[in-house]
This record gives C-alpha cells, structure tokens and sequence, in this order.
C-alpha cells in the first residue's frame, strides 16, 4: 500500500517530475566535471573542468598572485622621475592634470605640488630595470619578471579597486578570477582545494584595508569553485580535526552515508548546490591528511627559511603565506591568491613604505627564486599588484606634505614565470608620472592576458546568468602580447 501511494505521489507531484527530469540533465553535467580527463598539452589528468578548456596550450599551469591592498606608490618604487625632483614642491600643471578622476580626499586641494621619491633608484641585473632602492630583494630578480608601468583603471577607492580586478566589476556579485580559473581548468590534485586564499597585514604600521568574502567568491558560479580561505590564527582549516571519540573510520562511513542521501537529492533536484555539498564533505576528510603535511616544514632547508626572512615561520605573516604558497603550488593547487594589507599611506608615506616593502618584497622574491630553483617558475604564473598607484602630487600640508593619495590614473605591477618576458618594462608615462603615454594596459587587459597565458580564450570562458553570457572580462579587455613570451 505504502509503495503504491508514493508511486500516486511521484506520478502527480509537479516539482518532483521537474526535479527528476532536471537531474537527468544535472548528473551528465557532473558526471563531465567530477570526471578526470587529460589533452595532449597536459602531463597529468585533470580533475573536472570543462571540455575544451584550455583552449589552447597553456604557457602557465598554476597562478599565484600576491596581491599587495591599499595602493602600492608607483613613484617611489617602479617608476623613477627625474622632473619630480627637479620641481619639488611646485605644483603638478593643469596641462598634465587635466580632468583626472580623484578621491573625494583630493577634491578639496587648492594647491597640487610635486613630491619626488622618497628613496633614490637604482639600475638592477643584465637587463638594466630601475627600481627603487627600497626593493633590493625585487632587484634581484629584475631578469625574471617584467614591470608593467602603464597599468590603469577607472577605481578611485579601495573595495571597487579590489573587486574590478578579482571580478571584473566595481559592484560585487560576480565570479572572482580563481573561481573562473577553477570553472574552466578544474584541478591537479583532489586533496586540497583548487583555489586557495591567505591574508595578512602589516601589523598595524598603517591603514590596513578589509579583505572582503566576495574578492574570491563564486558569485554566481556554483558555489564550489569559490576560494577556500586558510586562517592566519588557530587551525588553519576549522574543522578538520575529528570529534573526540570519533575514529577515522567511524567519520568515513558516515560521510559515505551523507554521500548516499546527497546523492539522492541530487538525482532528483540536479542542484548543483547539493553537488558542491557532497564535494566539500569529501575534500575535507581528504584534507584531514593533506593539510598537516602541508604546514610541516621539517623538509624545510635552512636557507630556504632564511630566504623568505625571519617571519618564514611566523603564522600569519606574508612570508610563511609565500612560503605555504610555493608548497600548495608543487602539491598541485591552480590558483593560489596572497592578500596583504598596508599600502595606503596618506599621512605616513615617509615613515611607513620603507618598513611595508622590508616586511614584503624579501619574501615577494623569495617565492619568485624558490620556484625557479625547483623548476617551477616556467609554468608557475606569478602576479605582483594593487588596486591603483599613488598621486604624483602629495598629500597633507602643500607645503610638507606626508602622503599620497589614491591614483589610478597610471600604477605599475610586475609579473613573472608562465610565458612573461622576463627582464623587461612595458608601458610608458609621462614626465610626471600622471598620464600614459605608450603602451596603455588596461585592468580587463591584465584579466584577459592572464587568461591567456593559462592557455584560455577571455572571450569564450563564459556562464549564462540571468539571459546572457558572462564572462570574467566582460565585454572588453585585449591580451598584452607585449609582454607574452
């Protein structure tokens, strides 16, 4: 009888029939994502993806980007102007200002003078790149990367600033870059997550900005490709440590019991949440293994550790990220995002860029020169940046100012590994520092260059959302072959 009335029910039961007949469609969709495959361009076989994807062979297998939060000063550490100094203190021409979008904190200044740099530059390797001389560690490694020093965007103000590159939008909601990368390419390895975060500050030297979920959110991808954020205090992973009493063994029948009912649910609703469920469940008990592992650094040589600096083992710090970073890359994981925090300096630029750059740019090359050494760095993608520059004019008191405002005009980043051309500058401003005056690269550029070099088309990584296609570049963005091996 009891069979008979739930035959009736399933025969009637609209949302069910939808369900079932949705899942038919959802468990093939699965069935192509959790599947291995492998293309000739690929060593080894790849966890999930999509089909397709690469596009094309890619130069970079891995990405690490290190981002630097708050606006690092592009005329006091990558591009060196001479004029500054030689019209300190007289104000910046209307000629050369023009129109610029400012910070509301700008809005108000009646006088625009010019401030040099706070260190003298210097010329660094075979290649000849100047940097100032508060990056010795960078220029060390000045024949690995490339400076790009034409970077521009339309963000005046940190959270947009932020959110346009990750995402590709000022307005939070889309897919950050990592979630896009893990979408497309899937995984190498099905222990630890495919895209990992970390944060840091500069323990309270100055304005630390906040570090939002949604810099390295799904948005409206499913939600399993979003970054995993790795705790800078306690357990790295809250969690993953089983209960008192309950033995490994106990924990894996119960999951496998969990899988059965998650996989019933999703036979019948084809949500792709319930998937992302059953996928976390099962990483973290594969986690409860990998994650230990990952932060022993017994197998650690000496100087390795004193590479990175004194903070290498100091939980939380840039350095162990940097250091943690380079192991989660050789175990495999894709996209690796380092946040830190401390680079906006309006009112202590002269006490507090030197102490940021002492507490970041050792371990920033440390990780550059340790995938080199393991020979890493030609397929490991390495990205240095922020959310804008810093004003060429200063900031405070005309007439001793003590910071920079926001600038977006024109900034530098560099990159190195994965297909740069390494050894080189890209992009040219002007006499002040303010406008482009070759070589103009665009944040959507950027987005769509480091796509490319993972071996992606920008314009056809896309997902249908709300009517149309959407893509991490949006409607824009051209690859930078000038600075494509």
């Amino acid at each position: 009888m009891f069979s008979l009335l739930r035959e009736n029910f399933e025969r009637v039961n609209r949302r069910q029939f939808f369900g079932r007949t949705a899942g038919g469609v959802g468990m093939a969709a699965i069935a192509s994502l959790l599947g291995k495959s492998a293309s000739a361009d690929q060593a080894v076989p790849r966890i999930g993806g999509l089909p397709g994807v690469p596009h094309f062979a890619p130069k970079a297998k891995r990405v690490v980007v290190m981002w630097q939060g708050g606006g690092p000063s592009h005329v006091d550490l990558f591009d060196d102007k001479p004029v500054l100094r030689e019209r300190a203190g007289q104000d910046i021409p209307d000629s050369v200002r023009g129109t610029t979008r400012l910070s509301t904190m700008s809005s108000g200044y009646g006088r625009w003078p010019a401030v040099p740099s706070i260190k003298p530059f210097k010329k660094h390797g075979e290649c000849g790149t100047s940097l100032s001389e508060m990056l010795p560690n960078i220029g060390s490694i000045a024949d690995d990367i490339c400076v790009v020093r034409s970077m521009h965007t339309e963000a005046v103000n940190h959270a947009p600033g932020v959110t346009f590159f990750m995402t590709g939008a000022q307005v939070p909601g889309r897919p950050s870059m990592g979630a896009w990368l893990s979408y497309g390419l899937g995984s190498e390895t099905d222990n630890l997550p495919t895209f990992v975060v970390m944060t840091s500050s500069d323990k309270g030297k100055t304005c630390g900005q906040l570090f939002f979920d949604y810099y390295w959110g799904s948005g409206f991808l499913p939600s399993r490709y979003q970054g995993v954020k790795f705790r800078n205090t306690g357990d790295l992973v809250p969690y993953l440590a089983n209960p008192a009493g309950v033995s490994p063994a106990s924990r894996r029948a119960l999951l496998d019991d969990l899988a059965a009912l998650n996989q019933e649910h999703l036979a019948d609703y084809g949500d792709p949440e319930i998937d992302t469920r059953i996928a976390q469940y099962e990483m973290a008990f594969r986690m409860q293994s990998s994650v230990p592992d990952l932060v022993d650094f017994r197998d650690e040589s000496q100087a390795t550790l004193d590479r990175y600096g004194a903070d290498a083992l100091v939980k939380g710090s840039y350095a162990n990220n940097c250091l943690i970073a380079r192991r989660l890359l050789e175990r495999g994981v894709g996209f690796v995002q380092l946040m830190h925090a401390g680079w906006d300096q309006h009112g202590n630029l002269h006490t507090q860029l030197e102490a940021n750059c002492v507490d970041t740019e050792g371990p920033s090359a440390a990780l550059v020169k340790d995938l080199k050494e393991r020979g890493m760095l030609d397929d490991t993608l390495v990205v240095w940046g922020g959310e804008f520059g810093r004003t060429p004019f200063g900031q405070g008191d005309p007439n001793s100012p003590k910071g920079r405002d926001h600038f977006g005009r024109a900034y530098s980043w560099w990159l190195a590994g994965g297909g740069v051309k390494a050894g080189t500058t890209y992009g040219v401003t002007d006499d002040y520092a303010w406008n482009i005056v070759e070589n103009p690269v665009h944040v959507h550029d950027m987005q769509a260059t480091i796509l490319h070099l993972c071996g992606i088309d920008h314009t056809k990584l896309t997902f249908r959302y709300q009517g149309r296609q959407y893509r991490l570049t949006d409607v824009h963005g051209n690859v930078v072959k000038g600075i494509v091996a």
